[in-house]
């Protein structure tokens, strides 16, 4: 079997300073093939965000290859996208524990296990590990980014909203904790191999994708199949977590323009996904990986979720009400919830959202890539791309404030006064249910 590309130093991109002995104890001066692999040939890294370079067509083309795949994953509705569910949700359970049953085999798995599941309280004082901690809930249950809220308007009436959210909670939690059994079982191999602690080689983000598990499956017989069993399986994990957040996306958005959008759906999707794309380029330059990190760090992540998952919280809680909540919910499901949620809802989550989100910005460091420094005007670009999102909340709150008639108390009281519940008609309810584009007006 042809070995993979990053598995030797004799490839046009390495250098002189190229090592794939990772028994070597001493590689102070040195870059292993995979990082010259990955900084090199795939991305050609230039030396900053001001240096974007040239666009870089091989990834351009996988990442017109992702779109088109979330376009057709999701065009003809949602019940359609359940269809993809089925294997792209469960493939990636199969690879798992294919590649977790290797992994324990392994020589030094061990070591890589106990790492993972040994706690150090002393990183509870770092406000980094909880801004992690919070965007890996947010992101892995999907808090925060309306696909939850749309996904979920297409459930009967009566559906039992509550024991489905107990079960996704535990699903997601356990695959979590059994996925970092998958990689550190790896992460140990590769400490037994290259005779270094396993905290020195515990990356995390695209580090542990891209750099730690493709160096660990070049240590394997039969590497070229490891790598597309692992590579495959973060396809289809990408794959359907992009086409759950552009159908959430797009439903609601045809929610708010049904007389528009509904009978166009198709186009409308196809539209959303080359608007995509094209922002997407930005991310495939030579200098396309500063970017990414922006985007990662600031758009879509930590506090922005945080600021916004805690206004969510408190509009529920305080100003619909937790007790009016309850009461939809019993009348959906027949039955009322356990009251540990109410103080959920009122108090816990948003004190551990506005706590995180406070000791994140006091402690606040410079965002960095590797050695690399991002400029204080990489910085500003990035909390705009934040606040483009966090400053609507203020903003459509001042909008209505204006617009609402009376003195400021009853403009108050009428924009924190929700209307009387609707129960919704079986026809609209079908409508909705039948699919975003199906749906009648």
């Amino acid at each position: 079997m042809q070995e993979l590309p990053w598995q030797s130093c004799d490839n046009p991109w390495n250098t002189e300073k190229c090592f794939c002995n990772y028994s070597l104890t001493d590689t102070t001066n040195l870059t292993s093939a995979v990082t010259e692999f990955w900084e090199r040939n795939m991305h050609q890294l230039t030396d900053g965000l001001e240096e974007p370079g040239e666009v870089r067509w091989p990834l351009v083309g996988t990442l017109a290859l992702a779109w088109v795949l979330v376009y057709f994953s999701i065009w003809k509705g949602v019940e359609w996208t359940g269809k993809v569910v089925y294997f792209s949700a469960t493939y990636p359970y199969v690879m798992l524990f294919i590649l977790f049953f290797r992994g324990v085999t392994l020589p030094g798995a061990v070591d890589g296990i106990l790492f993972y599941i040994t706690p150090d309280f002393n990183k509870l004082t770092r406000s980094e590990v909880w801004l992690d901690a919070a965007t890996q809930i947010f992101f892995s249950y999907g808090l925060g980014l309306g696909s939850l809220i749309a996904l979920g308007s297409y459930n009967t009436y009566n559906n039992d909203v509550y024991r489905d959210s107990i079960i996704v909670c535990i699903i997601n939690s356990c695959t979590s904790m059994f996925a970092g059994f998958v990689i550190f079982s790896i992460v140990g191999f590769m400490s037994h191999i290259t005779k270094k602690p396993v905290k020195e080689l515990a990356a995390s983000g695209p580090g542990l994708a891209f750099l730690a598990y493709p160096q660990a499956v070049t240590q394997l017989p039969m590497s070229s199949l490891w790598a597309i069993l692992f590579f495959s399986m973060l396809m289809m994990l990408g794959l359907d977590s992009q086409f759950c957040t552009v159908e959430g996306f797009v439903t609601a958005l045809m929610d708010e323009y049904p007389l528009v959008l509904r009978k166009r759906k198709k186009i409308f999707i196809l539209l959303v996904c080359l608007v995509s794309f094209v922002i997407g380029i930005s991310n495939v330059t030579q200098g396309g990986l500063y970017v990414f990190k922006l985007f990662d760090y600031y758009s879509a992540s930590g506090m922005c979720l945080l600021y916004l998952v805690f206004f969510e919280t408190v509009s529920i809680s305080w100003f619909y009400g937790a007790d009016r909540f309850y009461d939809n919910i019993e009348d959906m499901i027949g039955y009322r919830p356990c009251g540990w949620w109410k103080l959920c809802w009122k108090f816990f989550t948003p004190l551990i959202c506005l706590g995180v989100f406070t000791f994140s910005a006091v402690e606040m460091t410079p965002l960095t890539l590797g050695k690399y420094v991002y400029p204080l005007w990489g910085q500003v670009i990035g909390w705009f791309m934040a606040l483009s999102s966090m400053i609507l909340v203020p903003g459509y709150f001042l909008f209505m404030f204006c617009v609402t008639k009376g003195n400021i108390k009853q403009r108050w009281r009428k924009m924190t006064t929700s209307s009387e519940d609707q129960k919704p008609s079986e026809r609209e309810e079908f409508g909705h249910a039948g699919g975003v584009g199906e749906a009648p007006v």
